[in-house]
C-alpha cells in the first residue's frame, strides 16, 4: 500500500540517514539494512501502472528486458510474458530474497530471473531488447550517471529501447533519491548515442508523485552496443 505523504516524508528522512556515508550506499550494506527494516518509500507493493498499460496494450519490445535496482520486482513479474524474458537485478541480497518468496512459484516465473548483482560490475552473457528503469536513477550518486548511460549502451542490443520513468522532477536538495531533470538523462545519454523518441509526463502516475514524473522512451545508434 503506498504510505500516506507525511508517513513517506519521514521514511525518505530515515533514508538518507541510512545511506549518510558513500560506502554504504555504493556496496548494499545500507540498501540491505533498509529493506531489512521495511524503509522502502520508494516501493510501490504493486506493479508501476504505467509499465502495467504498456505492457497490456502491446507497448512494450518483445524479446529480453533488463530491470536494475529492480527491489521485490513487481515491475519484473508484470511484464514477464512467453515472448518476453525479464531480468531484475538488485545490490540487496534482502530485495532479491523477498522478490523469490514472493514470486517464484507464479505460473510465468519461467519467464524472469532475479539476480543479487552490482549492474555496474555485471557482465551480461546477451544484450537486452528492452531496460527499464525507475527509481535507480535517482538512488545513484549523481557523479556515477555517466557511468550510468555507459552501461546501458553497452547492455542493449542494436535499436534496443531504454524506457525511463524520469522521477523525482523538483527542486529538493541532497539524497537519494536525488532531483533529476530531463536535462539530467539528456545529458549523459547523448553522448553514448541515445535520442528520444517520446518524453511525455506521467499521467499514471500514482498520486503522491503526480506532476513529477516523465516517461522517457530512447533509442541509440547500432554501432554503440557490446558485451
Amino acid at each position: 500500500m503506498m504510505m500516506k505523504k507525511r508517513e513517506q516524508g519521514e521514511a525518505v528522512s530515515e533514508l538518507q540517514q541510512h545511506l549518510a556515508p558513500r560506502l554504504y550506499r555504493s556496496t548494499g550494506v545500507g540498501w540491505d539494512k533498509l529493506w531489512e527494516q521495511g524503509v522502502t518509500p520508494w516501493g510501490l507493493g504493486r506493479p508501476t501502472p504505467v509499465v502495467a498499460h504498456l505492457h497490456k496494450s502491446g507497448g512494450l519490445p518483445k524479446g529480453r528486458a533488463l530491470v536494475p535496482g529492480c527491489g521485490t520486482g513487481y515491475d519484473v513479474v508484470e511484464i514477464a510474458c512467453p515472448d518476453r524474458h525479464v531480468t531484475g537485478l538488485d545490490i540487496s541480497h534482502n530485495a532479491i530474497n523477498e522478490a523469490l518468496q514472493l514470486f517464484s512459484s507464479l505460473p510465468n516465473a519461467m519467464h524472469f530471473t532475479f539476480l543479487k548483482v552490482d549492474f555496474f560490475t555485471w557482465h551480461p552473457t546477451d544484450l537486452f531488447d528492452l531496460v527499464f528503469d525507475y527509481t535507480f536513477f535517482c538512488a545513484i550518486e549523481p557523479d556515477m550517471r555517466s557511468a550510468w548511460a555507459q552501461k546501458m549502451a553497452d547492455s542493449l542490443k542494436p535499436y534496443g529501447e531504454l524506457i525511463t520513468l524520469m522521477f523525482p522532477i523538483d527542486d529538493h536538495v541532497g539524497g537519494p533519491p536525488y532531483k533529476v531533470s530531463v536535462s539530467d538523462y539528456e545529458e549523459v545519454l547523448h553522448p553514448m548515442g541515445f535520442k528520444a523518441t517520446s518524453i511525455l509526463d506521467n499521467d499514471l502516475a500514482v498520486k503522491p508523485r503526480k506532476g513529477r514524473e516523465k516517461l522517457g522512451r530512447w533509442k541509440r545508434s547500432a554501432s554503440r552496443s557490446s558485451l
